[in-house]
């Protein structure tokens, strides 16, 4: 293995300099592009959020910063879902909070077979954006999606009225509202992704 000598060092230094240099620009570039599609959503900051953390597997490809953005709703929507399951088997709900904690869960369970299916239709269509049935998939995508956000709605309605523990309806309505902006932004970013084509 050959020596570093003392001549060796600055250009080793410039090496190192222009690869740090390189990955920064390629990451700015990413962030910049994830930044950028996330400003025409209903909620960009939360876009962004959720979705920067995935800058290296999105790059700059839409095709994966909407599979990234549907993923990120599916998982939302699996942890909301197991936070009902385990909601309904609270000891001392009255019927009503009951009911109500049970259809929000059926909605969440439509939400997650939904937003599972879009995934899958996304993956399955590849990348070929100029495909016969390009179109087609992303309609199915845009009912799937679109579907999904009212089902956030209609579990939110079993919870109005004062008649149900405030505890409750704050830690669901936390939940459900989060999946439905996660939603919201992702079905935002597949319009985008189906309208470009």
């Amino acid at each position: 293995m050959a020596k570093l000598t003392m001549s060796m060092i600055p250009i080793v230094l410039v090496l190192l300099y222009i690869t740090c240099k390189i990955e920064s620009t390629s990451a700015s570039a990413t962030t910049s592009f994830i930044r950028s599609k996330c400003s025409s959503t209903t909620y960009p900051s939360l876009c962004f959020q959720t979705l920067s953390s995935y800058a290296s597997t999105i790059q700059t490809s839409q095709h994966q910063l909407v599979q990234t953005a549907l993923s990120v709703s599916v998982e939302r929507a699996q942890a909301t879902q197991s936070f009902m399951k385990k909601l309904a088997k609270f000891k001392g709900l009255k019927a009503r909070e009951y009911a109500a904690i049970k259809d929000c869960l059926e909605e969440m369970s439509d939400d997650v077979d939904r937003l599972s299916k879009s995934v899958k239709e996304l993956k399955g269509m590849g990348k070929d954006r100029h495909g016969a049935d390009f179109m087609w998939h992303m309609s199915n995508i845009e009912t799937w999606v679109s579907a999904a956000l009212t089902d956030g709605t209609t579990c939110m309605d079993g919870f109005s009225g004062k008649t149900m523990n405030a505890r409750i309806r704050s830690s669901i309505r936390t939940r459900v509202t989060n999946v439905a902006q996660v939603t919201s932004n992702a079905l935002v970013l597949v319009n985008q992704y189906a309208g470009a084509n």
